[in-house]
Parts: structure tokens; sequence; C-alpha cells
């Protein structure tokens, strides 16, 4: 181990916590931290997190947190020294620097990717707003999971706005410890190495930790998601049980997470305050311009529009959508539809059926790629859109849709009839396929029923990003321990 690492480290964990050295040299160090850090847990997460250069596990913190207690904290903080000078450990050339009262946001993923729909949407809107206002610290995780780095520039960029995806992997190497802070997980974390860490973090580390809760799709609808998914989520939830706070998205995720908190007192775990939050939903503005330009694109002919937003995976069910567009087509319905959204888990059947029926000169088109100002166009410009998912923790599409003034045709259950109770929509059985086509002939033929829907839009709140990020954050941060 570089010496002069350790005793940097040493140093920033000493004037965390006040302990006084006298002399320079590592014995000193871990004499003065010890008497200090005594067998308090927190301080004990601290002090071997600081000294490994790397978040703990929970098996390697309870058999640490034991040998404080059975031999006494200066020998079992010798042990990780030792641990973390062997050659292949990982970060033993690392810095750290221990951030104390701060609101630490981890968006990793939000910050590398050029996703912007669903979760990445809500982070980014949230976040955005935050900034304005108030100080937080966005961090994400090294390249292999072992801690928490404070973004790149770039980074937080795309963070932000989503603006520099695809940035090279960063070769920070300066680990950032919270402490005493308040930490909010507003993404979906289920990398294995994450997720073992968080949960100790969360067990251990005396932080107040709080997650945005999105759904449980992976467990109530697992037969919709890829391979490995329902795990991996297995994990996010054995993470966020020692979470403080769950803020959901909707009443009906709160129910989702509510039946799994109520499971956990078989495992004597107490859980998360879960609190439901409804997504905003305004629309945005787009320029004469813009709009002009998505006419041209997402126009073909003068029939009426109908849109689809979303990815193109089994929960989605867009092959409904496709089924009923036939029967309609072949009633000699006069309508277009375009699918806006780009390929999810198992969508090869549906990207077959949509080839076959264009070949077949029916007038349907999937858009992956898009501009806010092209979606919010998409909206405005369609007569109707379709969203008969069969489970989501939200379903933003629904909420756009009415913000923009354009009816619905969405689920008749769970957040969907939720967001769409003040009127606008037309609800049907997304798992029958005659009454998907009922709803969507409906939109497009009967023009009393459309005038009194779009009509009902006029009266729906206009509750946006900023009021959200308000409450969440009074939530989060605000909240007594």
């Amino acid at each position: 181990m570089s010496t002069a690492a350790l005793l940097g480290r040493l140093d920033a964990l000493a004037e965390a916590i006040g302990a006084t050295v006298a002399v320079t040299g590592v014995p000193a160090y871990l004499d003065a931290v010890s008497e200090v850090v005594g067998t308090d847990t927190e301080l004990l997460w601290l002090a071997h997190t600081a000294i490994s250069g790397e978040f703990p596990e929970s098996a390697a913190f309870e058999d640490f947190r034991r040998a404080a207690r059975l031999t006494g904290t200066r020998q079992a903080l010798d042990a990780v020294v030792t641990r973390a000078g062997r050659r292949l450990a990982p970060h033993r050339g690392i810095a750290i620097r221990i951030v104390q009262h701060a609101v630490v946001v981890d968006v990793h993923h939000t910050a590398r990717t050029g996703l912007a729909t669903g979760i990445q949407r809500v982070v980014r809107q949230t976040i955005v707003e935050w900034s304005k206002q108030r100080e937080i610290e966005l961090v994400g995780w090294d390249a292999r999971y072992l801690g928490l780095r404070a973004l790149t520039a770039p980074e937080r960029q795309n963070a932000l706005y989503g603006s520099v995806p695809d940035i090279p992997k960063s070769r920070e190497r300066v680990l950032t410890i919270p402490f005493r802070c308040t930490y909010i997980l507003p993404e979906l974390a289920i990398e294995d190495d994450r997720t073992s860490r968080l949960s100790c973090f969360a067990e251990f580390s005396g932080n107040t930790t709080n997650v945005i809760g999105f759904d449980c799709v992976p467990l109530t609808s697992s037969e919709t998601v890829g391979g490995g998914m329902s795990a991996a989520f297995a994990k996010n939830l054995a993470a966020i049980a020692h979470f403080d706070r769950i803020s959901t998205i909707s009443r009906a995720a709160a129910t989702e997470y509510g039946g799994w908190r109520r499971m956990l007192a078989g495992a004597g775990l107490r859980g998360p305050e879960i609190e439901p939050l409804l997504l905003p939903s305004v629309a945005e503005e787009v320029s004469p311009a813009d709009f002009e330009r998505a006419r041209a694109e997402l126009l073909r002919g003068d029939a009426p529009l109908v849109v689809c937003v979303g990815s193109h995976e089994p929960r989605k069910n867009h092959l409904a959508v496709l089924a009923a567009a036939e029967r309609l087509w072949r009633d000699g319905v006069r309508f277009q539809l375009v699918f806006i959204g780009g390929n999810g888990w198992h969508g090869e059947e549906f990207k077959a059926v949509l080839a076959r029926l264009a070949a077949s000169g029916r007038p349907v088109r999937a858009i992956s790629a898009i501009s806010d100002p092209l979606l919010w166009s998409a909206y405005r410009l369609a007569r109707v859109t379709v969203f008969p998912s069969l489970n989501e923790g939200f379903g933003l599409p629904v909420g756009e849709s009415l913000s923009a003034g354009t009816p619905v045709v969405t689920s008749e259950y769970g957040s969907m009839r939720e967001i769409a109770s003040g009127g606008g929509a037309i609800f049907v059985d997304p798992r029958d396929d005659d009454d998907v086509w009922r709803g969507i002939r409906a939109g497009l033929l009967d023009d009393d029923l459309h005038a009194r829907l779009v009509a009902d839009t006029a009266h729906l709140s206009g509750r946006g990003w900023s009021d959200y990020a308000d409450e969440l954050w009074d939530f989060f941060v605000h909240t007594p321990a």
C-alpha cells in the first residue's frame, strides 16, 4: 500500500470525527481514531470505509464490528489496514473526501445514458429543479461499484440535461464518503455490487437514506420483464429494506411497495416509511418552427393521427394496439398510427408484426430517437393517444397526453386510472383485445365523446415539476428522522 495514500485517508478520517493526533504515522492515527470511534456503529462504518477505500458489504462490516467489540477497535482497525494494503486490493492507493451534512444524490446511471424517457425523465426534471435553489452533491459509482465518487463535469451536464451521452468511464481516484448526510437515490439501482454496498450503507452508516419507488413490476408482472431482471430487482429491494423513506410515484405504486413492506415483518425488519407523491404532467411549449417540422415528419396525408408512446416490450401491450389497428383498417376506418419509443426486451414480435403491416401498405411507423419538441408536437397533433399497458408505476404518456389536451385510451386500473381520474380518458381492459379495439374506435369516430374528453383535459391540475421537486425535498430532507 502507498503509505502516503493511507495517511491521507487517516488524516481525513481524523478530521471528520474530531480525533486529535499528536504525531504523524499510521500507529498514532489508529490510536487516536480508535479512541474516538469506540464501538459506535456509524463511526465504525466510517472508519472501515475510509481506511479500506471502499464501501463495505454487510458481511464484511459485521465481521469487523464483532471484532471491534471482541478484541478492541484498535486491533480491528489494524486488520483493515492489513487487508487494504494487499497488492491486489482494488483501492489501495485511492484518496477520499468525507462529505458532511450535505444532500448527496446518486445519479450514476442517469449521468451516463442518453435515454430520456421514464425513470431518466423523472430524475432529470427533479434534479434540475433542485439545482436551481438548493445545494446538492451529484455522485455516481466507480467502475467496479466499490464506492461513490463525484461526477465529472460532462457527467453532471448529462445527468441534468441528457446532452452528453456515451461518456468514457471516469478514472476518478477520489472516493466520496457521506457522513451524517441525506442520501437520495432517484433512479433504479440493480447492479449486484452496487446494491450489496448500498444495503450496508443504509443499515449501518447513519446517513438518512431515501429512494424514489417507481414500481414493483419485476415482481408483480415478472413474465413481462427481461431475463434476470426479477432477481436483480429482488437485490434492489433487499437494499432499500434498510432505507428510511420511499417516495412512490403513485398510490398504485405505494400499494405494491406497501405489500412488500408488510412481508418484511417476517424477517424482523420494519422497512422504510412509504409516501406516494404523484408525478406531475405539464405540457412543454413547442416553438412554431419545431411544430411544423414535427408535422412534416409525423404526418403522412390528412388521416387522423394515433400516437402510442413507450418502449416496445411485452408489458406495454403494443401487440394489442397493432391487432386493434388492423381490425379498424379492415373496417375502413381512416387513421395513421405512429409508435414513439425505443426497443425494449423481447420486442422482436412487435417489430415483425409492424414490418408486415407496413409492407402491406398500412399507415404505421415506429420512431425511436426523438427530441422533446417532436414528442410534445406528437401529443398535440394526435387525435388520440393509446397506452394500454398491463402494469405501470405511473405511465408518463397518460399524463403527458392529457396535459397536451389530447384524449388517451388507457388501462382501466392502477396508476393509469389514477392519473386520468379527472377526465380525458377512455378506459379499457388491456387484456381484452376487443375492448382495446372499442376504445380506439370510439376515440377516432365518436366526435361528441372526443369533444367532451378534450374539454375535460382543460380542467386538470396544473401542478408542475417544481411543485413535485419541492414536495419530494420536503419529504426526503425536512422530515424528522
